[in-house]
């Protein structure tokens, strides 16, 4: 079988995905979903000169003197008339600066008397937001591939805008292979595991913006494999378990039957290397995961987690970091390595120390870890203090 680094392995997938179509949402229903459009501002914000503060609005000509109260600038609520020479009016913040004025006092700098106020003198622009100073009409805020956040969703709404085209999340469907799994709460047999990985990766792609389907385990039968591929309702199928070439390992096998065209045949990775993927016949991609949790969370990461991004219309680029090593590690073998590992802040700084036990079935580990380290193929050796490459995991 041929192997493919994760770069290329990865560019070969991402080349047979393209983002889905554009629908329009509510601001609501935006949260987490990727712009197909740039959103522009449809005013300046503020529209008008406003007051940051509580205090007097009035002429910096003026100042200092007593000034004659006339009336009074709410948000909201603004003054109508021109303030003219010796006059001043109440303002709260965030209201508009009334015509005539072009600077406020603070309360606190200001001493009333009946109808007048006594004012020190101020510059022209004292504690004044100006018209557009935030933005102005016709102001790209948000672009085409920005994924919206609770910060976005904000802008777009002082933006004017009430509704947005984002790209339609794409359907995964997830199915586990393998006679030796089973569901929770179902009770294993002597010989049987519990199903750990389908639960998490749904979690995962439902956490990266894409809807999921989860077909019950399917049995170690040809048939069985086919029906279930055939059955998914899916853009992307996901398979884990049953991903490598043994006798037992039937994806392979059923989607050539569902006339396969492969694209990945396998990944020169630790952990991971059975991972393949692929075109069925009538359209549906189909990424073949290994079954250990481990192998099959660390492929998803690189794989399944760019091509959601893709189907999305973000950037499906992993967004790794630099940190240096905690202890030293010996020189690497054939295989890129991903390891799971733990980050550290320090002295201003970020540190990584991978675990000691980097078996591919181990759960435990990557619960606890909160990043990948990269080990490139053949790396040679490397010691405490060293700058390497880092993938830092979601972690709530």
């Amino acid at each position: 079988m041929k192997l493919l680094s994760v770069d290329d392995a990865r560019a070969r997938m991402l080349a047979e995905v393209e983002p889905r179509p554009a629908e329009t949402v509510t601001l609501a229903a935006a949260i987490g979903r990727v712009l197909a459009e740039d959103v522009a501002a449809v005013r300046d914000q503020p529209p008008f000169a406003a007051s940051a503060m509580d205090g007097w609005a009035v002429r910096a000509a003026d100042t200092p003197g007593a000034l004659k109260i006339v009336g009074e600038s709410a948000a909201g609520h603004g003054y109508e008339a021109t303030v003219g020479a010796g006059e001043a009016v109440r303002i709260f913040t965030g209201a508009a600066l009334p015509d005539g004025c072009d600077a406020m006092v603070i309360q606190e700098d200001a001493e009333r008397a009946g109808d007048a106020v006594r004012v020190p003198q101020v510059a022209s622009g004292h504690y004044i937001r100006p018209a557009g100073g935030d933005f102005r009409a016709g102001s790209v805020l948000l672009k085409r591939g920005q994924r919206i956040d609770p910060w976005r969703l904000s802008l777009a709404a002082s933006a004017g805008r009430a509704e947005v085209q984002v790209h339609a999340r794409p359907r995964v469907a997830l199915l586990s292979t393998g006679e030796e799994i089973v569901e929770p709460p179902g009770v294993p047999g002597r010989f049987q595991i519990y199903d750990s990985g389908a639960p998490a990766l749904a979690a995962m792609v439902e956490a990266w913006g894409a809807t999921v389907t989860r077909a019950k385990p399917v049995r170690d039968e040809l048939e069985a494999v086919v029906a279930a591929l055939e059955a998914a309702e899916a853009e992307l199928i996901v398979t884990v378990g049953g991903a490598s070439v043994g006798d037992h390992d039937l994806v392979r096998a059923a989607a050539q039957a569902l006339g396969l065209a492969l694209k990945v045949e396998s990944v020169n990775v630790r952990p991971g290397k059975p991972t393949f993927f692929g075109v069925l016949e009538d359209g549906r991609r189909l990424l073949g995961l290994p079954g250990n949790p481990a192998s099959a969370f660390v492929c998803a990461e690189m794989f399944l987690k760019p091509l959601v991004a893709r189907y999305l219309g973000a950037s499906p680029e992993p967004a790794t970091i630099t940190a240096r090593l905690a202890q030293d590690l010996p020189a690497n073998g054939p295989r890129e390595h991903w390891m799971r590992a733990k980050l550290d802040h320090v002295d201003g700084g970020v540190s990584v120390r991978p675990y000691r036990d980097q078996d591919s079935s181990l759960v435990s580990v990557f619960a606890a870890s909160d990043a990948l380290l990269r080990r490139r193929s053949g790396a040679a050796a490397a010691a405490a203090g060293d700058v390497v490459e880092v993938l830092p995991l979601a972690r709530a």
